[in-house]
């Protein structure tokens, strides 16, 4: 009878089992499939408008004609600038909670101002941006405001994500390191961080995939209609997302009137979609080099 009973059981968590995996399973599927048709809609709306004239051509009539050239190199502009302005402080900075900071109080209050930071909305960054680095050390609408302000938008994803590849890594690691007679910091630089690049650049993925896509911040610190290309960090630049944004709010029919933004959409997506998969290759390397040690 208690054998019984015990398959009953062990059938009705199996089909529970099931149940369960089949509705994550649908959900995944859900979610890739709202993804390939926003893709799709883009690619079919866009396609169209791609030319070598529209990618090197400059804009015209206050950017709802042309191409988009200006808007492409800003955009690049702005990114590597973020990039290398919250990348290394970013690190660093997980480098000290995790491997330096005693644990305590002060580092959980870090760490709670740091998901803080992470949920405040952008616009709010750039007005920030607009009194800390363009009226207060008077750098002015330039590059260099808008890579300082995007840097630090992206700065709470790069602290956390590296925090936790750091965590990841198994102690018995740092403590081979210490009985072969290396120091603390020949620790986290030839064994630590080696290990850890993979999920680091996971994190530098993502915040170029915010980076690239923001708004709000660079409409009131960098990004105008300009007829020059910069020569300076000091410089204004045009952007593709504040491109899409002057297209789409010029108009009140963007099917018939800017079919253009289709188009600036569509590539500011392949610029992301490039640098991701280039990100990911190397996140690939580091961890098959680890892999190989």
């Amino acid at each position: 009878m208690s054998i019984q009973l015990e398959k009953k059981v062990d059938r009705k968590k199996r089909r529970t089992e099931q149940i369960a995996f089949g509705i994550f399973r649908a959900l995944s599927l859900l979610v890739v499939g709202i993804l390939f048709v926003i893709l799709g809609f883009i690619v079919m709306k866009g396609f169209s408008s791609l030319s070598w004239g529209f990618l090197t051509e400059w804009p015209t009539d206050y950017m709802t004609k042309g191409g988009i050239f200006p808007a492409i190199l800003g955009t690049l502009y702005l990114i590597c600038g973020s990039v290398i302005i919250s990348f290394p402080i970013g690190v660093l900075a997980a480098i000290y909670m995790n491997e330096y900071a005693a644990k305590g109080p002060l580092v959980r209050f870090i760490r709670m101002m740091t998901n803080n930071l992470a949920g405040i909305p952008s616009i709010v960054f750039g007005l920030f941006g607009i009194s800390l680095f363009v009226n207060t050390l008077k750098f002015g609408d330039s590059i260099l405001s808008g890579s300082l302000t995007l840097g630090l938008l992206t700065l709470p994803v790069i602290i956390r994500t590296t925090e936790e590849a750091l965590k990841a890594v198994d102690n018995s690691f740092r403590h081979g390191s210490y009985a072969l007679g290396a120091t603390k910091l020949q620790t986290i630089r030839r064994v630590v961080l080696p290990i850890s690049y993979p999920n680091i650049i996971t994190g530098l993925i993502l915040s170029i995939g915010r980076i690239a896509g923001e708004t709000a911040p660079i409409l009131f610190i960098v990004a105008y209609f300009t007829t020059k290309l910069p020569h300076s960090i000091y410089d204004q630049v045009m952007a593709l997302p504040y491109h899409l944004y002057v297209l789409a709010t010029s108009g009140t029919d963007i099917e018939k009137q800017r079919p253009i933004a289709y188009g600036t959409a569509l590539v500011l997506i392949m610029i992301v979609l490039i640098i991701n998969l280039t990100a990911n290759a190397l996140r690939r390397y580091f961890s098959n080099k680890v892999k190989m040690n």
